[in-house]
């Protein structure tokens, strides 16, 4: 009798649904930026589409996110509930800042979106075009100053490699860097820097209410929906992707790496996750496993040399 009813609870046990991860998520950036909304656009699916019971999302700004990312390496590892976000800001400002620990010493996941750049200025400024804007760099290079996120990121790269193309030396710019997307739009809305540069999701709604001009964005062919030319089209050799990723915590096994891998690719294959994506205007650049891992190496090496390039890696 024992036996029968210990097999009946056990094939009770084993008919339950999987019980859902619960995850806390770092953003290393202030809130307001792009790996916030990222870090917070994860949580809302992963909850909402029943993939994850509980998700906490935390902020741990400072140096282009490596200051959160070192805090992860150290307080995370082994515990696969744990996941940060970043991207190609991260792998610039690693470099930069000459930081101790990388990417390699966590446990990528997959890379999830991709978003061009956008240079805008305020609404109320006398620049109206790229060739206005070049105009004043080439004249004096450091009257330009340029608010962005952290030093040795995307929007840092963009400012290079725009100075570059129009003929200016790029160890001349002004740049500002700020730790979240939040300061940089109010340094641009009170008109205390020139220009501004970051993804274009997060400057889209001051330029459709009018409160900022949209010059130009990074891409290699105009953005559907998006009224503004690209830099080539505007005589710079210039086109970048901003992407994003998910990563785990350190020292996972391979069960535990292969669980968190599996929540992330039904957060990507869910209803909510692409209509999250068409509602930021976030391109679906989803890649996952060793095909990551490669494509990271590959922008790490990548992105050393033009840093190296435009001065701000020596």
């Amino acid at each position: 009798m024992k036996s029968i009813i210990v097999s009946g609870l056990v094939a009770w046990a084993l008919a339950l649904p999987a019980l859902a991860a619960d995850y806390t998520i770092m953003a290393p950036a202030a809130p307001g930026g792009g790996w916030d909304q990222t870090a917070r656009t994860m949580q809302d699916v992963l909850q909402a589409e029943g993939i994850s019971d509980s998700v906490q999302v935390q902020n741990v700004p400072g140096a282009g996110g490596t200051v959160g990312l070192a805090q992860f390496v150290a307080g995370a590892a082994g515990d696969p509930s744990q996941l940060i976000v970043g991207g190609y800001v991260m792998v610039g400002a690693i470099l930069t800042n000459a930081s101790p620990v990388g990417l390699d010493d966590v446990t990528p996941i997959a890379r999830l979106t991709g978003e061009y750049e956008a240079i805008v200025v305020p609404a109320a400024s006398p620049i109206q075009s790229v060739s206005d804007l070049v105009a004043q760099l080439k004249a004096d290079p450091g009257s330009v100053s340029w608010a962005g996120g952290s030093a040795g990121g995307a929007d840092h790269i963009t400012v290079g490699l725009f100075a570059k193309a129009a003929g200016v030396d790029p160890t001349k710019i002004n740049y500002i860097a700020f730790s979240g997307g939040g300061e940089a739009l109010a340094a641009i809305l009170g008109n205390q820097v020139t220009a501004g540069v970051s993804s274009l999701g997060e400057f889209l709604p001051q330029v459709q209410a009018g409160t900022m001009r949209l010059l130009a964005v990074t891409s290699d062919e105009r953005i559907a929906g998006v009224d503004a030319p690209t830099l080539t089209e505007s005589g710079l050799d210039v086109v970048l992707q901003n992407w994003r990723m998910v990563a785990a915590a350190p020292g996972l096994t391979d069960e535990q790496k292969a669980a968190v891998a599996a929540d992330i690719e039904k957060l990507n294959a869910s209803e909510g996750w692409k209509a999250a994506l068409e509602t930021k205007g976030w391109a679906n650049t989803y890649l996952a496993g060793a095909e990551f891992e490669a494509q990271l190496a590959r922008d790490t090496e990548t992105t050393e040399a033009i840093l190296r390039d435009i001065g701000l890696v020596k």
